[in-house]
């Protein structure tokens, strides 16, 4: 068996999914093919990849890097597993325009790597990388199946299983972490043990549709109580995603920080307020790229210094797919998938969603969710129309899809004119230079 990482100078990402490859022990004997475009990340993670291999695997596996787009045919050649984690122009420079740029047209932002401008950018600019990963598959690995950890995640796999011929599912940390952290953080820590639930929705805004406790009993009533009475006597990390079960009756699973600017209530010019009444961060990414930054090269020390470093399998769904794809033996996860069949009935086949999948031997098998609750349809819709729009712009390459994506998404569109948002989109296309090149009037 071959897994090859692309993207492997994510060090600390590639440890935990590469690690956990090592501790199971179905895989452990398997060639890993480590890619990347820079050379000083790429032998970081070898080494480091190297030495756990030593000291929890016995040196089973095969680990073997390979550097830059002349290697990458060979890196991809023969493989089972692909596993994508790659930042297209990375914090310095492209994440950087993306929140300097609208800034000066007066649209702020948290995070920007799923929906909003920056999410929009962030798509197109990666999408021709990926589709050049693709053709590569389909020439030397065309029975390989593709696990995108890359945002913006329904954008970047619905275009690679719309127009490519790559077997793709898109995983995601937030669906597994869901209902942990909320009982948690109400007090219901009581309630974990033997919990029901079920999750549907798209990226980043699925939605916890039910949870009950291991008798069957109905959690929500006590779960929409104590979401209200925190918000209203206390400030705290969570407000928007505890607002949203006030006003839609339902939580999501992605942070409060994420989803504040997935919508056109909350950062708003003309309601400054909001930002502190609902402990917003803006400009969260950049400074979080920052600490990352700074502590990998902490981090990156210490690991590469240590002789006796280790690993425990962790909760990352990419191991657990493979060995099941592997085995033949069935698993349940989160998956990202197109809507073939309406698995929600409420958005178009074209729709990037996220429901319930099992994997077995034969690959993934999304599950039928039906209908939502229509507010929550309705929310997801005004991401999904622009992330349609968004994979539209980045099959013409033309820049007026590329308007046509931002003016349907909520936040912007709230904020900014038709000719502003033109004006930003230009700006915003020029200064990401050879990342963005391919995109013309």
């Amino acid at each position: 068996m071959k897994i090859t990482f692309m993207g492997a100078g994510s060090t600390v990402f590639a440890r935990n999914v590469l690690g956990d490859v090592m501790c199971t022990p179905a895989l452990r004997d398997c060639e890993i093919a480590l890619y990347d475009i820079d050379p000083v990340r790429l032998q970081e993670s070898q080494r480091i990849l190297e030495t756990i291999n030593a000291n929890v695997n016995e040196n089973r596996a095969r680990l073997r890097g390979y550097l830059g787009q002349e290697q990458r045919k060979e890196a991809l050649r023969g493989a089972n597993f692909v596993v994508n984690a790659i930042q297209v122009g990375g914090y310095d420079p492209c994440t950087m325009i993306d929140f300097e740029i609208p800034k000066k047209y007066g649209l702020r932002q948290t995070i920007a790597d799923t929906l909003g401008i920056g999410g929009i950018m962030r798509g197109l600019r990666t999408i021709p990388v990926m589709e050049s990963f693709a053709r590569d598959m389909e020439e030397v690995c065309p029975d390989a199946l593709f696990l995108n950890y890359t945002n913006p995640m329904a954008i970047l796999t619905g275009f690679m299983l719309r127009y490519t011929g790559v077997k793709t599912v898109g995983l995601c940390h937030s669906v597994q972490v869901c209902s942990e952290h909320l009982l948690r953080s109400l007090g219901m820590e009581d309630k974990l043990e033997g919990r029901k639930e079920l999750i549907a929705g798209i990226n980043h805004m699925a939605w916890l549709l039910k949870i009950q406790d291991r008798n069957g009993t109905d959690l929500y009533p006590e779960i929409r109580r104590r979401a209200r009475e925190k918000n209203a006597g206390e400030r705290h990390s969570d407000m928007v995603r505890f607002d949203y079960i006030d006003k839609l009756g339902y939580y999501c699973t992605e942070s409060s920080e994420h989803n504040a600017e997935y919508n056109c209530f909350y950062i708003k010019s003309k309601y400054p307020e909001l930002i502190d009444r609902f402990q917003i961060p803006l400009d969260e990414y950049p400074r979080r790229c920052v600490n990352q930054i700074e502590d990998w090269k902490k981090t990156g020390r210490q690991l590469l210094g240590d002789e006796k470093l280790t690993h425990t399998r962790t909760k990352e769904y990419a191991s657990y797919i493979m060995e099941a794809v592997y085995t033949g033996n069935p698993i349940r996860i989160g998956g990202n998938v197109l809507n073939t069949g309406h698995l929600i009935e409420d958005f178009p086949q074209q729709a990037c969603v996220e429901v319930p999948c099992l994997v077995d031997g034969v690959g993934i098998h999304p599950t039928y969710v039906g209908s939502l609750p229509p507010v929550l349809a309705a929310m997801n819709m005004t991401n999904i129309n622009t992330q349609l729009l968004t994979v539209e712009a980045a099959r013409t390459r033309k820049r007026e899809d590329i308007l046509r994506a931002v003016m349907l998404e909520p936040h912007t569109a709230a904020e900014l004119s038709i000719d502003d948002m033109a004006k930003m989109v230009d700006e915003l296309i020029e200064a990401h230079g050879p990342y963005m090149a391919m995109y013309h009037d």
